[in-house]
């Protein structure tokens, strides 16, 4: 799950024991390790649409700060404005990323609607860390239509720094703006004493359309005032909190090279403990725990840490919370790798070819790539990869615009100032420290899962064989046995194809009659309904008029949904805009040839001995030859035979997909096998092994382990599993085919959409489009993510 990313400061170890642990180590710690939490990004390919248009999605899937290994299925669902669900679907999750489409119907009424995207483990936790996405569809069809919210009330809250006003004790203070429409771009306020309203005691400017700040040092007795002015001459006058006599104030600067805190105090007798406990996450990162505490200033150097969000939480003696804090780590260094791009050659000219390849990165298994044209909306404008991953993933509070600060002319002193306004809610102290911790009621299956039980005659067929026949097209059937427990239950982990599998069944007991037996599939998932209200939206719907004129956006859009399906009857996919566009080894081309779709896996080493370098020479059995070669396999001698076992478990072994003992290992000169893969973990052919398998495949691999009667199966019940939601393929003209000159009008906005471009390991991706009739510059989007170091890769600029 979580991988540890940030370790202790060892500089600290001079005068805090890390190993003494109190209430809120022993919590933290538990909760770190047993509930991991994960967060969603999602893209589409743009932010507004036309009833009767494909949405195409993108989601990545993080477990804190790297993308998570916990779940492989993501769930994703439409809902209208009144909270009713319009579709759902199932994605697979490869090595924490996802995509998949929607086709929006044309009868869908103008208005806003949202894309909600979780996984089974998220269930157990908030709604409120879900991914939420707001879309609008226009319909000009429609009797109302969807406009913009600027006339919606605001209103404005007061955080001082730390959470308290202390007499004499200089505090920073957020101000924070919020409203169910549009908050004004323009404001800005001052301080009073109530008593004298005519005296401005501090004044500032708002930073952004959600925080501003101040200092203040306040006076015991006097009741202080805020009086905020917007451009638009409305005026809000807020009472900030009493001010106390004694107490503690956090006080946090952070900065390229460090975050420097102190604990300013007033009427605090000396000499008294305080713990303060820095977390990343769920992760403890920083301790100190001193009765020297209040006279000495820390520096947590940043460079130990990553860029992300860290809690400081002050406890006194008795472990409660007496101030805590949220900062940005190194908001001024943020680490992003950018990809390499090369060879970039753009044409403005209308349907002309443009290209450019990028570099590989190590570290990194795939790119997200799209390019749009530079006059249209950019997906990643409202909320980014970047600002899902160090902020909306794991503050849920409606933030206008977060990307704004992880942008190259970010302000950083408004992030600092937003952190102030925020709690953390991931888990809360109090709660964790009394033992109290989420139940869990939603384990993550892998890929797809369905559970079964077979009847005989109404009664389970306990510890029954079971021969499932599955049809699958391009590779014939496949035959697989399963065992039934001694309540007739069994259950299949790990399927991983698209659509449906027919298949049919029959016990493998001749003695009883097909007729007698009945098998009931479940899937063994589920769509969790959603239970809190949609976020609010800053657009409404008002009566639509007969004179009203379509925006210059609505018409595109109806433009190109129109030239669209004239585009997708003569569109024949260029190779570089297949939804897995990449250069197709020979290696891969064989694992494609042998293996069926139950037999791949993410988690797969493959040994090709056919356009390999794998010298087999003076080795009698496979077996032995992969020892050593696979990280945590292990081949043992039993009694003449080879027993394979993975990470210390026996693993099945399949010769052409058929299931082998592996005595009968020998009998196979090895000078027949043409590839050789390891699987590990789940994987569909394995039917609830979970802990992998050897699948041997000959030179005359593929027919093996097929059924020889192929109408057999039809005389047997059937039945049909389904599988993952199938993705509408991404359609682009190709201009250098005649058959695309007769499209009378292009005015595309996406040009190319790429959700998963395998990172070539030695050759450049290559990326080719054409442009529309209009475009004079381009919005090229690239994401990715470093595994190693915890980097994003991210590249979003308009070129020309």
């Amino acid at each position: 799950m979580t991988k540890k990313i940030i370790f202790l400061l060892s500089i600290f170890m001079a005068f805090c024991s890390l190993h003494a642990q109190g209430k809120a180590e022993k919590a933290i710690t538990t909760f770190f390790e047993k509930y991991p939490q994960e967060k969603i990004h999602l893209v589409f390919n743009k932010n507004s649409f036309v009833a009767g248009e494909n949405l195409w999605f993108k989601s990545f899937v993080f477990d804190g700060y790297n993308l998570s290994s916990i779940s492989t299925s993501m769930f994703v669902e439409m809902y209208d404005s009144n909270n009713s669900q319009i579709s759902k679907e199932i994605v697979p999750l490869l090595n924490g990323q996802g995509s998949g489409s929607f086709t929006l119907s044309e009868n869908l009424k103008e208005g806003v609607y949202y894309i909600r995207a979780y996984t089974t483990w998220m269930s157990n936790f908030s709604e409120d860390f879900q991914a939420f996405r707001q879309i609008i569809v226009y319909n000009p069809s429609s009797p109302e239509k969807v406009v913009l919210n600027d006339a919606s009330q605001w209103t404005a809250s007061v955080f001082p720094e730390s959470g308290t006003l202390v007499e004499g004790i200089n505090t920073k203070c957020a101000v924070r703006l919020q409203s169910k429409g549009i908050t004004p771009s323009e404001w800005s306020g001052y301080v009073v004493d109530a008593a004298k309203p005519d005296v401005k005691i501090s004044t500032f400017k708002g930073f952004d359309q959600n925080v501003g700040a101040f200092s203040l040092t306040p006076k015991a007795g006097v009741q202080y005032q805020l009086i905020i002015n917007d451009s638009k001459g409305n005026r809000k006058v807020i009472d900030l909190p009493a001010v106390s006599g004694s107490g503690i104030n956090l006080q946090v600067s952070t900065g390229n090279d460090a975050v420097k805190f102190s604990l300013k105090s007033k009427n605090i007798a000396p000499g008294t403990v305080y713990k303060v406990i820095g977390t990343i996450g769920s992760q403890i990162v920083f301790k100190v725990n001193s009765d020297k505490i209040l006279e000495k200033t820390y520096s947590i150097p940043a460079d130990q840490l990553i860029n992300g969000i860290l809690q400081l939480t002050v406890f006194d003696e008795k472990e409660s919370i007496i101030a805590r804090r949220l900062i940005f780590v190194q908001p001024g260094l943020l680490k992003i790798k950018k990809p390499e791009i090369q060879s970039m050659k753009l044409n403005e000219s209308p349907r002309a070819l443009n290209s450019f390849s990028i570099n590989p990165e190590q570290n990194n298994n795939a790119y997200t790539v799209m390019v749009l044209d530079g006059s249209s909306e950019n997906p990643e404008d409202e909320n980014s990869f970047l600002s899902t991953l160090w902020l909306t993933g794991d503050i849920a509070s409606k933030i206008y615009k977060p990307s704004q600060y992880f942008t190259p002319v970010r302000n950083n002193e408004a992030l600092d100032a937003l952190l102030i306004s925020e709690v953390w809610k991931r888990f809360d102290w109090r709660t964790i420290m009394s033992d109290r911790f989420p139940l869990i009621n939603y384990q993550p299956q892998p890929y797809i899962s369905y559970k079964g039980k077979v009847s005989i005659q109404g009664k389970p067929a306990s510890n029954a064989e079971l021969n499932l026949m599955f049809e699958i097209p391009e590779y014939g059937s496949k035959l697989l046995q399963i065992k039934t427990d001694d309540k007739g239950f069994f259950a299949l982990k790990g399927l991983l194809f698209e659509d449906t599998i027919k298949f049919s069944y029959q016990l493998n007991d001749p003695k009883i009659p097909a007729e007698q037996v009945q098998v009931i599939f479940q899937p063994d998932y589920s769509f969790v309904p959603l239970k809190k209200p949609l976020p609010e939206s800053n657009y409404i719907l008002i009566q639509r008029q007969s004179e009203d004129q379509l925006s210059e956006t609505v018409k595109r859009y109806v433009a190109t949904k129109n030239t669209q399906s004239n585009i997708d009857e003569k569109a024949t996919l260029i190779e570089e805009v297949k939804l897995k566009a990449k250069k197709k080894d020979l290696t891969k081309e064989l694992n494609e040839k042998l293996s069926s779709p139950l037999f791949k896996s993410m988690n797969e080493t493959i040994f090709d001995f056919v356009n390999g370098n794998n010298s087999t020479n003076g080795y009698m059995n496979i077996l032995q030859w992969l020892q050593g070669r696979v990280p945590g396999l292990t081949i043992e001698s039993s009694r003449g035979s080879s027993i394979p076992r993975f990470r210390g478990s026996t693993i099945n072994v399949y010769l052409d997909e058929m299931l082998l003992d592996p005595s009968q290992i020998n009998t196979i000169p090895v000078s027949d096998i043409a590839m050789v893969k390891v699987i590990k973990g789940y994987f569909s052919g394995g039917f609830g092994g979970g802990n992998g398998a050897i699948a041997i495949y000959t030179k005359r691999g593929g027919t093996t382990g097929s059924l020889s009667d192929f109408a057999a199966s039809t005389k047997l019940k059937k039945s049909i599993m389904h599988g993952f939601d199938k993705e509408i393929s991404f359609v682009s003209p190709n201009y250098n085919d005649q058959n695309f000159s007769k499209i009378s009008q292009d005015s595309r906005t996406t040009l190319y959409w790429n959700p998963y471009i395998e990172a070539e390991t030695k050759d450049q991706t290559g990326i080719q489009f054409f442009n529309n009739d209009e475009a004079k510059n381009f919005k090229i989007i690239i994401m990715g993510f470093d595994t190693k170091d915890y980097v994003p890769i991210y590249y979003n600029e308009i070129v020309q």
